[in-house]
C-alpha cells in the first residue's frame, strides 16, 4: 500500500504523461487500487492546482482527467504557438539549408544550379534567421557572395560541429517514411 503522496506523485506523472488523459478506473488498475482512493485523490489534486491558480489545471472531462492550461494564459500560449509555427522551416528552405551546409562556401548561383530552382528569398530568409551568413565574395566574375553556417545553425540542429552532420550515405539508410 502507497501512501497518499507517493500516490498524488504517481498519479500526477500518469496523467501527464498520458496526453489524451485517463480515468479513474485505468489508473486504479494500473495502480492495483480502489477506483474511489483514486477518485479522491485525483480530486484532491484538481483542488490543489485550482488553489495554486497557475497557468495549468487538472480537469475532469468525459470520464478522464487531464492537464490542460487555464485560460486566463490563453492569449500568450496563442501568441507563443503562432511564434513556433513560424519559426519552423518550410521544406524548400530546408533544402536550401541543407545544400548550404553541406557545399559551403558557396554561391547563389551555385544553390540555384544544384536545386534547379531561384532560393534568392530562401537565402534570404535564413540569413533573417541567422543560420546562414555571407562568407565574403569568391574570386570569380562579378565576385559573387559565398554563403555558410553559422553557430546557430549548429545550435538549431544541436550538434557542435560541422563534422556532425550525417554523412549523404547515412542520410540514404536514413527512413523517412513517417514525415
Amino acid at each position: 500500500m502507497k501512501d497518499n503522496q507517493m500516490l498524488k506523485s504517481i498519479i500526477e506523472s500518469l496523467v501527464f504523461i498520458s496526453g489524451d488523459g485517463l480515468t479513474p478506473g485505468e489508473i486504479a488498475r494500473n495502480l492495483e487500487e480502489s477506483e474511489d482512493h483514486i477518485r479522491l485523490i485525483l480530486d484532491t489534486l484538481a483542488d490543489d492546482y485550482h488553489e495554486r491558480d497557475g497557468g495549468i489545471q487538472l480537469k475532469e472531462a468525459s470520464g478522464k482527467y487531464r492537464f490542460i492550461t487555464s485560460s486566463q494564459t490563453f492569449p500568450f500560449i496563442q501568441k507563443f504557438i503562432a511564434q513556433k509555427k513560424k519559426d519552423t522551416l518550410s521544406k524548400t528552405t530546408l533544402e536550401v539549408l541543407s545544400i548550404i551546409a553541406y557545399k559551403q562556401p558557396i554561391t547563389a548561383a551555385e544553390i540555384d544550379d544544384i536545386r534547379g530552382a531561384n532560393s534568392r528569398s530562401q537565402v534570404s530568409a535564413l540569413i533573417a534567421r541567422n543560420l546562414v551568413k555571407p562568407m565574403g565574395q569568391k574570386e570569380a566574375p562579378g565576385r559573387p557572395t559565398l554563403y555558410g553556417t553559422t553557430k546557430e545553425f549548429l545550435e538549431y540542429f544541436g550538434i557542435s560541429r560541422l563534422a556532425d552532420l550525417p554523412s549523404p550515405k547515412e542520410i540514404k539508410e536514413m527512413d523517412f517514411s513517417d514525415l
